[in-house]
Parts: C-alpha cells; structure tokens; sequence
C-alpha cells in the first residue's frame, strides 16, 4: 500500500506526480504552481502540517537550511520515525492496527472501529447542512492523495463532533476552529498579489528553525528537546490523554480515531469514538505557541473567527490592536529585521465554525508595502498605522450611522423622534452593502495614507507638509464612500414600504437628513443644503 515517502502521489503543477519528501523539494525549490486535488478549505492545514514536520526533522537532524532534494527530505523525514524501519507511519494503511499509518493512530486493543466510510470527503472536516449544500461522500472517483489530504484536515482542524469524537488542542474550545494568521513574500519584477506556495513554505520552516530558542513556551509547556512531535505515532490507550509535557512545541496532532484499509481498487475508511481527547490541554483555551494563532493577553485565549469574516475590522483588530492588552500577533506574522524592507503579504484564513455547523471557509491575502511591514512593529510608525486605521474604522462608522438614520426616517414616513424596527431588515441591508464596499477599499487607502504620513522627528516645515498630505490623502477614501453611500441609500429608498400619499414627504425628509448628517460628519463633501442640520432625531 502507498508509502508516501517511496511512491508518487501528490498531484504537482506543473512537475506531476511527486512523493512526499519530493513535495517538500519541490516547495523549497519554488517549483510549485498549484496542487490541483487540495481543496481550498484544505489549504492551511496542509501548509501548516507541512511547514511543522519540516521543522521538526530538520531540527531533530541538527540542520538549519532545507536539503536541496527529494534523498534530503527523506532521509529527514525517516529521522522522525527511526523506530519504524518499515515507515509505517507514512503509509496509507498498514494491516496491523497495534501500528501507526499516516495520520492513523494505532487502536488499542478489543477497540473495533464500526463506522464505515467510503470515501476520503467523508472524514474530512466540513459539516455539510442537511446534505444539499456541499454533498456529502460524493467522492467516488478518489486518489490516495485524496486520503491523504482528508486525513490531514481533519487530524489537524476537527473541532468537537459530539460524544467521542473530539477536536484538536490547538483551538479555544470544540465549537472554534483553528486560525492561520501569518505573512508570505510577493514575487518580485511583477504586481503580484498572491503568494508562491513553496516561498511560504521556506520562509515559515526558517522562521520557526531561527527562533525556536526564543520561544517562550519551551521550559514551561514543553520540553527543550525529545517532546514527541508526531502524536499519530504514539500508541493510544482507551481514555488516555497526551500531556503536554510529553510533546515538542511543533507537535503535530491527530485528533480521532480514523484507520484506512483496501476496498477494490482504492481504500475505505473506518471511524471510531475515543473517552477521552487525545492530548490533555483543554484548560490552555488554545493558547499553546502555535506560530500561526494570535492569542489575547488579557482573556487568555486564542483567536476564534466563529461566524465572522476577516474583514477590515477583524484584521484591525489582529494587526493594530490599541494597546498591549488585546491581541498578541503569532510569531510567524511578525516581520523579522529583513522582511521589515521587503513587500510581503498577511494570509489570513480560517474555516469559520458554529455548534454542528460550518458557516464558510474564510479567506484574505493583504499585499503590505515595505513602511507599513514596518509598522507591524512596536514604535513610532506602528502608533501612526494604528492612529489612522481606527479613524478609518470610525469614518466608515459615522457613514453607516448616517444611512441608517436616514432608513429610519423613511420608515416611519418622515416623522421625526420615531423608529420603525420593521424596517430593520432594509437597513442591516444597506449597512451591510456599505460595509461590503468599504471592506474592498479600506487597506489600499489605508496604507496610501500610512505612505504620506511624515516620518516621526521631521522638522517642522516638513510636518506641516506631511500633514496636508494626510488630509489630502484621507478626502478619496471618504468621498469614494459617500458616493457608495447615496448609491445605496437612493436604492433602498423605494424598498421601504411607506404609503403613496407620505412618500414624497418621506423620502424628502430622510434626504435633507442623509445630506445634513454627511455634511456635518464630513465637511469637504459638497452637498446640497438641508434646512435640518440634526442627523440624531431618528436615531
């Protein structure tokens, strides 16, 4: 059966088939276009289980820069398993269940695994609703490399899947789901917005090898050298747990009981329950070094996206928190010294989860110039970002209140002081569109605002310049906005159930209210004169 360090079956663009250690060669070489059987929702927790075991056998082996080819990876990778001479542990299936196969703990013996599944989207992650969203086991003509993926999705993200099938450690809580917060170069001669697969690989693997030492967790939660670091290989007594103790800080996990065996001419797959989670670390809320999880100092905890999406308020929240207090970037988000001069990229992406349910697998890659890289930093320039992203929050903020005041009125035909909650749904609507626009635009003009700003310690002269650079610069992003704004609001406006006979008095009204609120909030957009000047009777 397929041993993933001796045979092909990762699907590689434009290089064909490739073993796992050729994979890895090829990531590091930068010859990796795409891997066209991964499934979007798969992609980090590929990434990341990739860049861990590189870490953790290019450690184990004293090394500190990536081989040059496939005989390198492999013999790093069979340095993680040296007491598996037969490379169980990197086989698709292995008949004897007392011993590992790739991310298939071993089953303790008198434990039958009775649910029986046919193919690899089966045991994956996502939670489909009622079957007729994402179909569930459609899957039928699948690939070993399908089976692989699968496992590592599920091993490395599953939350909480009711009794006996828990989640994995590195999340807060069963119904969250694990963050992939981190930073990746652009390619360079060409306006590049999406970054290479192998670049992100190389760069993470040297970033987590140059710091491990600095790594504040090892010496409290894990040991310094000899933690276990593949836990599938470990043997899995019934209601047994992992300490964390036992594990190296770039443990890579296998959440559930999951084994694959022959069926034709592919596999099936066979499920079972476990007492207990498999590493004992529930009470850390998440917060275990995983380099790609920010966690907030004072609550304790690591980041949950839920039923959000990283929007521009989320990632403000992350990136430029306002004080040290609230969200602690992961290491592998921070810029080192060099990175702080280059043009890189924050990757977000997390699959945003609820109680039995999957709500979306959430995206976002941010191109970031070289000053605003060094405005990730603690000093001068990063109070500046911080200063100018929440301005821009609240611009977006004092619009949005202006609209929806001025919904409000319509809805209750142009009297003043009364609010009509029927109107609600037309004016989250509204709100929400707005919220849609200015979350295209707000990071493009927030870093060409950042750009103008003055360095800090200019002299007066120069200031004074860099501040009317700043106005100048701010007045696009605003009036760009509002033109939505009115877009959106003379769309909404006619939805508004209102009868004919007030309408005209309505829809009047609610305009001389929407220009009075723009006009006071924002004093360069022109608009036409209001006899009112009181955007808050309707709030």
């Amino acid at each position: 059966m397929p041993n993933l360090l001796e045979n092909e079956v990762f699907t590689v663009n434009p290089l064909g088939l490739r073993t796992l250690p050729g994979l890895l060669a090829a990531l590091g070489a930068d010859e990796v276009d795409d891997l066209p059987a991964l499934r979007p929702h798969q992609e980090p927790a590929l990434h990341m289980t990739l860049v861990q075991i590189a870490a953790l056998g290019l450690h184990q082996a004293g090394l500190t820069t990536l081989p040059a080819d496939e005989e390198g990876w492999r013999a790093v990778l069979r340095g993680l398993t040296p007491e598996h001479p037969d490379d169980a542990p990197w086989c698709l299936v292995v008949a004897d269940p007392a011993k590992p196969a790739f991310f298939q703990p071993p089953v303790p013996d008198g434990l039958v695994l009775k649910n029986e599944v046919p193919t690899p989207d089966g045991i994956d992650l996502l939670i489909t609703s009622r079957n007729h969203d994402l179909k569930q086991a459609v899957a039928r003509r699948h690939a070993a490399e399908d089976w692989a993926y699968a496992l590592i999705s599920v091993q490395t993200s599953e939350g909480y899947g009711g009794a006996g099938n828990h989640g994995i450690v590195r999340m807060n809580g069963g119904s969250s789901s694990r963050p992939m917060l981190g930073l990746a170069p652009l390619p360079d001669g060409h306006a590049a917005r999406w970054p290479r697969l192998g670049a992100r690989f190389r760069r993470d693997v040297e970033r987590l090898l140059a710091t491990r030492d600095q790594a504040p967790e090892i010496g409290v939660l894990y040991p310094a050298s000899g933690g276990l670091g593949l836990t599938w290989t470990a043997p899995w007594p019934e209601g047994r747990q992992l300490a964390l103790d036992r594990l190296d800080i770039w443990f890579v996990e296998a959440c559930r009981r999951i084994r694959l065996e022959p069926a034709g001419d592919g596999f099936r797959a066979r499920k079972g329950t476990s007492k207990a989670p498999r590493i004992d670390g529930k009470h850390m809320k998440g917060m275990l070094g995983d380099p790609w999880a920010p966690v907030h100092v004072v609550e304790q905890k690591s980041f949950t996206l839920a039923g959000r999406d990283f929007d521009y308020e989320t990632l403000v929240e992350l990136l430029l928190p306002e004080t040290s207090q609230e969200w602690q970037l992961p290491l592998l988000a921070r810029p080192s010294e060099a990175e702080k001069k280059q043009t890189m990229a924050v990757i977000a992406q997390a699959l945003s989860r609820g109680n039995s349910k999957t709500e979306g697998f959430k995206s976002r890659i941010i191109p970031l110039s070289g000053k605003v890289m060094r405005g990730l930093d603690r000093g001068p320039l990063r109070t500046e970002l911080v200063t100018l992203a929440r301005a821009q929050v609240l611009e977006i903020k004092d619009m949005s209140r202006v609209l929806g005041n001025a919904l409000n009125l319509m809805a209750v035909r142009g009297e003043y002081g009364r609010k009509n909650n029927k109107a609600d749904e037309y004016i989250k609507s509204a709100k929400a569109e707005l919220h849609r626009v200015a979350d295209v635009m707000f990071f493009p003009h927030l870093w060409i605002r950042f750009e103008a700003e003055p360095a800090p310690g200019v002299d007066t002269t120069a200031k004074a310049e860099g501040d009317a650079a700043t106005v100048a610069t701010s007045q696009p992003f605003v009036t760009t906005l509002h033109d939505h704004a009115v877009r959106i609001f003379e769309a909404a406006l006619p939805e508004i159930p209102c009868p004919s006979i007030r309408r005209p008095r309505a829809e009047a009204r609610a305009r001389e209210l929407f220009s009075a609120g723009m006009r006071k909030r924002f004093s360069f957009i022109s608009t036409s004169p209001s006899p009112r000047d009181d955007d808050d009777v309707a709030a």
